[in-house]
């Protein structure tokens, strides 16, 4: 997805008002780095981790690209019936999660989504600004225009035991350096450890 359709504005500097709800992006890679979806190991405690993660998000923001890759296999009836069991629930759980999508380039969205519109920092902000729990983004391109935007609270990679020897890789192309600090960790039977810090520049909040 390229940056115009995600309605990006890098230049913006306004003040805004105090922001209530974090925002978190929670992503699956490779030792080497590779971030392709079909390169990850899952299974039913990975899934769980993930389940739980899009559980206590308030609210999804996704791009197209996600958002349809999502809606194609966790979309009722989707590719659910021929799933492991243990799967379902994390099926239910983003079924049921409310969804803003982020792109120019669709007309309409449902799968309890709206599309989200206009400058990508102001339309953001807005929601961190309402109250609850938290937001969850999801993907690539998108991610990465919220980092450079500072807008990104908190980050987590979950590491599989496996390496690709290809890409593509995260956040390639981000134009200025974000230094994180390490807040928590968990590792889990398979070897896969998932790994969460903070910016250690907090993002905007006025």
């Amino acid at each position: 997805m390229s940056a115009p359709d995600l309605g990006l504005a890098r230049a913006s500097s306004r003040p805004y008002g105090r922001v209530v709800r974090p925002l978190r992006y929670s992503i699956n890679i490779t030792l080497d780095g590779c971030c392709d979806h079909r390169e990850g190991t899952p299974d039913e405690e990975t899934h769980r981790h993930a389940e739980e993660t899009i559980a206590r998000a308030d609210a999804l923001i996704l791009g197209r690209v996600t958002y349809e890759l999502m809606e194609s296999a966790w979309r009722p009836p989707g590719m659910l019936e021929g799933m492991p069991d243990w799967m379902l629930p994390f099926g239910r759980t983003i079924d049921a999660a409310k969804k803003y999508v982020v792109s120019s380039t669709i007309g309409t969205v449902d799968w309890n989504a709206e599309l989200l519109r206009g400058d990508l920092r102001e339309a953001v902000l807005d929601l961190k600004r309402q109250p609850g729990d938290g937001l969850y983004v999801g993907g690539v391109q998108l991610p990465l225009a919220l980092a450079d935007l500072g807008l990104i609270d908190e980050y987590e990679f979950v590491v599989h035991p496996r390496l690709a020897g290809h890409g593509p890789t995260l956040f390639a192309g981000l134009s200025q350096v974000v230094d994180l600090k390490l807040i928590g960790r968990h590792e889990f039977a398979s070897g896969a450890m998932a790994l969460r810090y903070e910016p250690r520049t907090p993002g905007p909040t006025d």
